[in-house]
């Protein structure tokens, strides 16, 4: 197969070149970095929005690219907080909670942490995941394990973009489909 260098995204009116990435030897991805587009994210939060459940009381997301898009959903829907799933234990963290992470674009091991004070701030709450993109759901699912453990009800999973197969998933709501590139 014969592979342009970029992937053409588009999102409602926007649109992105995105470099072709290989991540292993088998396999390439289109590398979409949120950080930065304020474009992009003020649009995408926008979209997303519109597709939320009415009723929850936080926003969660992971560091690092799905904070700018949790913090325009959070001004969006007028929650006037919302929390980060931090990829290193920070040293004032209270008690953190932490699970193993695996994620597509990730090599080596990794870990998702919720410092003890926003857990307990969680507690009994309903929340929505946010993420810029989904793609074998590791992330996703190490987040919804975390907001459990804090005693919360996820209510909603949200993403710009559901990559590969994540794009059938039924448990997700998103913006546009990415695709993945065997090599």
């Amino acid at each position: 197969m014969t592979m342009s260098p970029t992937y053409t995204l588009t999102l409602g009116p926007l649109t992105r070149q995105l470099p072709i990435m290989p991540i292993s030897p088998k396999l390439a991805i289109a590398s979409f970095v949120l950080l930065g587009d304020t474009e992009l994210t003020d649009y995408a939060a926008s979209a997303l929005a519109q597709k939320m459940p009415a009723d929850f009381d936080y926003l969660i997301t992971m560091e690092s690219k799905g904070i700018p898009l949790a913090q325009e959903l959070s001004r969006l829907t007028n929650r006037a907080q919302f929390v980060v799933l931090r990829k290193s234990q920070k040293d004032y963290m209270r008690d953190p909670l932490s699970v193993p992470v695996n994620a597509i674009t990730t090599s080596a091991p990794q870990r998702l942490f919720l410092d003890g004070l926003d857990a307990q701030s969680l507690a009994h709450k309903r929340v929505v995941i946010v993420d810029d993109v989904i793609s074998s759901g590791g992330s996703l699912n190490a987040a919804r394990v975390l907001v459990q453990q804090a005693g919360a009800t996820v209510v909603g999973q949200v993403a710009i973009l559901a990559e590969g197969a994540a794009a059938q998933r039924t448990d997700i709501q998103f913006l546009a489909e990415l695709p993945l590139f065997p090599l």
